[in-house]
């Protein structure tokens, strides 16, 4: 019989969460979806309101935004945090909530607080919302958080394991958490979001969005006196709350698959205190220092880890939506749409992807377990390639016209040249009489025919080229600009 690995209790007393929640919405919208977010009390975040310190994260908490200032790299600050919404970069909305929410998930009722929601409208048409929570109960066990967590951060629940959870608020009952930010939190924010008809729910909007559920992190304060082990870190990163059954679990059985695991994903320059641990579904950091030592690490989870976290997804999302959109070209139809597609991967690679984005050791540190985690490098090396593919396509059809239009022009040079370059015929002089055109001998005809077609074809290559022009223009206005 395998034996079964031990999970340790761990108390927690303390638990800030945080839940990104990725969509989809026009850039010709923007104008129209900003106006609309102040016209719902969402504030445009900007670090030189130093009133907006204390206002979104909780009772208490404070995030420094002369450190947030401080923490990013010059080319990436202005991006992050633009001085108005005119700027180019990432436009960050929020709104204070504070109000409580009761959670019912097996057979327990979790308490806990809605602080606030950030709407940040990254470029390229990609949006984020952000809803951050709390649960202050002294006695809380790890189980439960995680159990929390790991059914909140789903929007639709279809598969067994998903299933039975309810938020309750004064306000009423939601079924699901897409119910409750879509129709109650945010629901302004629905008509700006864009839906694929062919996939159900509002993940529609990005395809790409990888098995839809949002992207979690955590800050929990646990128990004085307690020590923090494998199998709680290996938890924490899969969020292995409650089963099936009710009862706690872990999803693995091999210690040294754990060791490896958590040596990859784990962060311990403040161990054996501190740790945080990195996944796919969750960046939690935990810590078993005394609450009133923890103001500092709890402001930098609220803010320059928070952007850290977020700006890496974004970076996933936005090489997935590449990837995705090189995949749905047409070769055939689309050349003006893989001329688009270029410029996006351009624009992007030189506007908004760094390697590095901050000056500090430890936001190193953390950059380059996000990208390893979210498979960044490679999600880019090949969207490179896709811009190579791309050129190289874009290079063959550019010469077969070419070519095509350079054999058109040499069979009319060769003939031009037979006729010592004068195709005149003394009918056509003055009054054309089209009705000797049937008496015409074989050169005469030649001629004729070599003169109507060179003609048409010129009218149709300024034709086709006006067209194309006129349809480029029509189309950069119906699809979404770049910024």
């Amino acid at each position: 019989m395998v034996e079964k690995i031990k999970i340790h209790n761990l108390t927690i007393s303390k638990a800030y969460m945080t839940f990104l929640f990725p969509f989809s919405f026009r850039e010709k919208e923007r104008i129209e979806l900003m106006e609309n977010l102040r016209k719902h009390d969402f504030k445009f975040f900007k670090l030189e309101n130093n009133e907006l310190q204390d206002l979104y994260y909780g009772k208490g908490i404070k995030v420094s935004h002369k450190e947030l200032d401080q923490f990013f790299l010059p080319y990436i600050e202005d991006k992050l945090f633009p001085f108005s919404t005119k700027d180019r970069g990432f436009l960050r909305y929020s709104k204070q909530i504070r109000d409580s929410y009761v959670y019912e998930v097996n057979g327990n009722n979790l308490d806990f607080t809605l602080n606030s929601i950030d709407i940040i409208l990254c470029p390229f048409g990609i949006g984020l919302i952000t809803i951050r929570t709390e649960m202050d109960k002294k006695q809380e066990s790890l189980t439960n958080v995680l159990d929390f967590m790991n059914h909140f951060r789903v929007l639709e629940a279809k598969i067994e394991e998903e299933k039975g959870g309810k938020i309750i608020h004064q306000c009423g009952k939601f079924d699901s958490t897409s119910e409750l930010i879509l129709d109650y939190l945010c629901h302004n924010l629905k008509p700006f979001i864009i839906r694929n008809k062919k996939l159900e729910g509002y993940y529609g909007s990005l395809p790409y969005f990888e098995d839809e559920r949002m992207l979690a992190s955590a800050f929990f304060i646990a128990g004085e006196n307690q020590t923090i082990t494998n199998d709680q870190l290996f938890r924490m990163g899969q969020l292995d709350g409650k089963d099936l059954k009710g009862q706690e679990f872990i999803s693995a059985n091999n210690p040294k698959y754990i060791e490896r695991y958590i040596e990859k994903r784990l962060y311990d320059r403040w161990a054996p205190n501190t740790y945080i641990i990195t996944s796919e579904h969750t960046q939690t950091t935990v810590s078993v220092e005394k609450n009133h030592e923890l103001e500092n690490e709890i402001s930098h989870f609220m803010g320059i880890h928070y952007y850290n976290l977020w700006l890496h997804y974004y970076y996933k999302i936005m090489l997935l939506k590449l990837s995705f959109e090189h995949s749905e070209v047409s070769w055939s139809k689309d050349q003006e749409y893989v001329e688009e597609l270029i410029e996006m991967i351009s624009k992007f690679d030189s506007h908004y992807y760094f390697k590095n984005v901050s000056v500090r050791m430890e936001g190193k540190e953390l950059t380059k377990i996000l990208k390893e985690t979210f498979n960044i490098n490679t999600l880019f090396e090949e969207v490179k390639n896709t811009v190579d593919d791309l050129n190289q396509a874009q290079e063959k059809q550019r010469d077969k016209r070419q070519n095509m239009l350079l054999f058109m022009l040499t069979v009319f040079t060769v003939i031009s040249g037979i006729y010592g370059m004068n195709l005149i015929i003394e009918d056509w002089k003055g009054k054309t009489d089209w009705s000797k055109v049937s008496g015409y001998s074989f050169f005469e005809w030649i001629s004729l025919l070599t003169a109507l077609i060179g003609i048409s074809l010129s009218v149709l290559l300024l034709a086709s080229e006006g067209i194309k022009g006129i349809r480029n223009i029509y189309r950069k206005r119906k699809r979404d600009s770049f910024k």
